[in-house]
C-alpha cells in the first residue's frame, strides 16, 4: 500500500533554477558524501555516456518524516523529508521528492485520457485498469516505445525536483504489476525504473526504490541507492531493505495498520532502518488527526 498525496499534475513553475538545484545538491555532498557510478566501455572502445552523476545519498539512521500530504515545520531532529515534488525542499535538510511515477494521480486523469491515452494501461475490453485503493489509472510501461515516452514525461517532473533543490528522488507505485490483472510484469516496471534512475542520476539526484522486496535482487542493476518503504515492520521486510541497502532505509508505519505496534517496531528495527509512524493521510502538523512518531 502507500499512503500518497492527492497534488495536481503539474509542477509549479519556481525562481530557483537549476543552479540552486546543484548549489543544494553540491552543499548535501559536503554534509552526507557522494557516489559516483561511471558508463562501462562500449564495444567499440569508446565510453557510453555517464550512467550516474556524483548523487548525494542519505546517510543510514537519519531521523525522517514522511511529509507528501503537505508540507510543515519539521519536529526537532528531523534531517530528512520527503515531500510532493509540488511542494518545496524544507531548508537544510536531506529532501526527497515524491513522484506518483507509475500511476496517474487522482484529478490528472482527464489530462492523460486528452494527451496521452495510449499511455493509460487497459483490459482485455480496453477499459483503463485502476487501483481501486487511491482511484489511480496506472500506467503503461508494457513497451519499450511506452516506457521511453513516459520516461520523457516523468523525466521532466524528476528535472523539476532537481530545479527545486531536492536531492533525491522516489518513484511511487514501482509495484503496479501486482493490481494490473497480468498485462504488466515486474521486468516491465523494472525496465522503466532504469530510465527514471538514469534521469535522476543525469539531474544529480538519487533515487529510492518505493516498495516491492520482489525487485530487491535487481536494485543495483536498476539503480537504486536507498529505499523508502511502507509498512515494512507489519510485513516482516525491514531487514532485507536494510541488507540491499546498507540500512539507507527510510521506513514510514502507519497508526492502526495491522497487528505490530510502533513500540515493537522501534524495539526490532530502530538504528537499522528510520522509522516514523505517521497517519495513513499523511496530514500536516496542525490538521485533525495528525499523527507523527519516532523511535
Amino acid at each position: 500500500m502507500a499512503g500518497r498525496t492527492l497534488s495536481p499534475l503539474f509542477r509549479r513553475m519556481r525562481a530557483s533554477g537549476v543552479a540552486a538545484g546543484l548549489a543544494s545538491a553540491l552543499g548535501a555532498c559536503v554534509l552526507m558524501g557522494c557516489s559516483v557510478a561511471s558508463g562501462s566501455p562500449a564495444g567499440d572502445g569508446s565510453e557510453q555516456p555517464t550512467k550516474a552523476a556524483d548523487v548525494a545519498r542519505p546517510t543510514a539512521g537519519m531521523e525522517f518524516d514522511y511529509q507528501i500530504g503537505g508540507g510543515y515545520t519539521p519536529p526537532d531532529g528531523v534531517r530528512a523529508v520527503s515531500r510532493d515534488r509540488e511542494d518545496e525542499p524544507a531548508p537544510g535538510l536531506y529532501n526527497v521528492c515524491y513522484v506518483n511515477a507509475f500511476q496517474t494521480q487522482p484529478g490528472a486523469l482527464e489530462w492523460w485520457q486528452d494527451t496521452h491515452p495510449d499511455l493509460l494501461l487497459r483490459d482485455d475490453d480496453g477499459e483503463p485498469i485502476i487501483d481501486e485503493g487511491w482511484d489511480e489509472v496506472l500506467l503503461d510501461t508494457s513497451t519499450p516505445a511506452g516506457r521511453a515516452e513516459l520516461a520523457e514525461i516523468v523525466g521532466e517532473w524528476i528535472d523539476g525536483c532537481a530545479d527545486s533543490g531536492f536531492q533525491a528522488v522516489e518513484p511511487d507505485n514501482l509495484d503496479s504489476f501486482e493490481r494490473s490483472k497480468g498485462k504488466l510484469t515486474a521486468d516491465h516496471n523494472a525496465a522503466f525504473a532504469e530510465l527514471l534512475a538514469e534521469r535522476a542520476h543525469s539531474d544529480g539526484l538519487a533515487i529510492g526504490q518505493k516498495n516491492t522486496t520482489d525487485l530487491l535482487d535487481r536494485h543495483a542493476t536498476i539503480g537504486f541507492d536507498f529505499a523508502v518503504t511502507e509498512e515494512c515492520a507489519q510485513f516482516d521486510e525491514c531487514g532485507a531493505y536494510a541488507d540491499a541497502y546498507d540500512d539507507r532505509v527510510f521506513a514510514i508505519e502507519y497508526e492502526g495498520e495491522g497487528a505490530v505496534s510502533f513500540d515493537e517496531s522501534c524495539s526490532a528495527w530502530d538504528g537499522r532502518v528510520s522509522l516514523v509512524l505517521r497517519d495513513l493521510d499523511v496530514l500536516p502538523a496542525g490538521e485533525k488527526g495528525h499523527v507523527y512518531r519516532t523511535c
